[in-house]
């Protein structure tokens, strides 16, 4: 499974890119609504040279050519530019009409089986179910994403990707990938959630502290010795 980072803070990307997993980003209005002041353009633009991988930039749009002509501005910005639509009868014309052009795009919004497959009917690149929300209602959103694969698994004309999308807490990136999403895109808190442990932590300390007590017991000619 490939990481993406859900964030449009260009402090977060310069983070997690550090890490070296980061395999693309996701942005959404509400994420760039956060960064005040910030232009999209210069912040896609800076991130792809943050991040080797596809970036989603969404449309907000709600009318297929009004999608299309955002799509083709956005592609125009960087070759990794993923056109990001909703799961809409709008998004799918708007998501045939950018293939028709070479633009790849991301059908977010996905909360059943039949949007993702009339998605990947579509020529979309990516469908975006978002399990978190699923969660939310007391539905299992990685029993949407078990389903999607399997029908996707059928049909080997299709070669759309899962992106488990509205991660809440690390067990929601394992459940995806279990599930066979081929994608998760997670908030950079759930990501540092997920590198941590307690006996990690503690292993650590505990190494730490071995190897401290080591260097106090030694004697100053000890220490120097093997130093010619």
């Amino acid at each position: 499974m490939k990481i993406y980072l859900d964030t449009a803070n260009l402090n977060e990307i310069r983070e997690a890119a550090r890490w070296g997993i980061l395999s693309g980003v996701t942005t959404n209005p509400s994420l760039l609504a956060k960064e005040e002041g910030a232009d999209f353009q210069d912040t896609i633009r800076t991130i792809a040279g943050l991040v080797d991988g596809p970036i989603s930039a969404e449309a907000v749009s709600e009318d297929a050519d009004g999608m299309v002509r955002e799509g083709r501005e956005f592609a125009a910005w960087h070759p990794n530019v993923i056109v990001k639509v909703p799961c809409t009868a709008a998004g799918l014309e708007a998501v045939a009409r950018l293939k028709e052009d070479g633009i790849r795009c991301n059908v977010t919004l996905i909360f059943n089986a039949n949007q993702a497959l009339m998605a990947a009917l579509a020529g979309a690149f990516v469908v975006s179910p978002f399990i978190g929300r699923l969660d939310d209602i007391s539905q299992d959103g990685t029993d949407l994403i078990r389903e999607i694969a399997a029908i996707f698994e059928q049909d080997h004309d299709i070669e759309t990707q899962i992106l488990a999308a509205s991660i809440r807490h690390p067990r929601h990136v394992i459940e995806s990938a279990l599930a066979g999403a081929h994608i998760a895109t997670c908030p950079l808190r759930v990501l540092k959630q997920g590198l941590t442990h307690p006996l990690t932590d503690r292993g650590i300390e505990r190494f730490l502290s071995d190897w401290r007590a080591r260097e106090a017991t030694r004697t100053p000619a000890a220490a120097g010795a093997g130093s010619e």
